[in-house]
This record gives structure tokens, C-alpha cells and sequence, in this order.
């Protein structure tokens, strides 16, 4: 049976996809917003759309995570990272999702953007001492 070979340019390209997606997402919910003259929603929203573009930007190398002595060893601790990880990416994905529709509603969005900046915040604190040995 034959493979299929992609060109690695091809595979680059690929992985810019969702984040691309994202911040073209962010920039047409922001317009929208400045059309209905909704300045402050407007920013806040690009700025969150932004952000989490970036994040996925960043993502799209990531290794795949040494097990720490918090979860333990072996099977159980790579189901619980994953876990972890995964419950990180729903929550997230549900922050900028609620913060998108109560912005397009005519909602407030501060608290989806506190959410946000928190989100981003502890996940830039934890990339920082992650790296750290104990």
C-alpha cells in the first residue's frame, strides 16, 4: 500500500489554520461591534479573540508534557494530566465563546473578560515555574 508524502510546507501551513481562523473571528466580531458603536465591547472582544489566537499559535509546538511529581507516576498520572489539560481547554473555550455571544447580544463582557485575563494570566505563570526544578 502506497503512502501519501506532504510536503512540509504544506503541513506548516496547516497548523495555522484555527489560529488564523480565531483572530480573523476576533477582527469581524470587533468590526461588527465598532458598526454598532460599541467601542469598549468591541476592543475587549478582539483583544480576548487575540489572545486566544495567540495562545493557539503557541500551542501548535508544544511537546508533550513531562509528568510532575503532583500526579504521581506512570498511567494514572498521564490520565490525570490529560485530564487537567483538557478541562484548561473546554473551560477556556467556553469563556471566549460566552464572551463573543453577550458581546454580540449587547451584554456586558466584563466579567468574560476577567475570566479571560485570568485564564491568561495563569496560564502564563504556570509556563514560567513549569519550567523550574523543585
Amino acid at each position: 500500500m502506497a503512502t501519501m508524502w506532504i510536503a512540509p510546507e504544506r503541513r506548516r501551513l496547516n497548523r495555522w489554520i484555527v489560529p488564523g481562523l480565531t483572530a480573523g473571528v476576533g477582527l469581524g466580531v470587533a468590526i461588527a461591534l465598532l458598526l454598532d458603536d460599541r467601542p469598549r465591547s468591541a476592543w475587549t472582544a478582539l483583544a480576548v479573540l487575540l489572545g486566544y489566537a495567540l495562545l493557539l499559535a503557541v500551542r501548535r509546538h508544544e511537546p508533550a508534557f513531562s509528568v510532575s511529581e503532583g500526579f504521581g507516576s506512570g498511567h494514572r498520572a498521564r490520565s490525570h494530566l490529560r485530564a487537567a489539560a483538557m478541562t484548561g481547554d473546554v473551560l477556556t473555550v467556553g469563556i471566549v465563546a460566552g464572551l463573543v455571544v453577550t458581546a454580540l447580544r449587547e451584554g456586558t463582557v466584563g466579567p468574560y473578560a476577567w475570566l479571560a485575563a485570568l485564564a491568561g494570566a495563569t496560564y502564563l505563570f504556570s509556563l514560567l515555574v513549569a519550567g523550574r526544578a523543585p
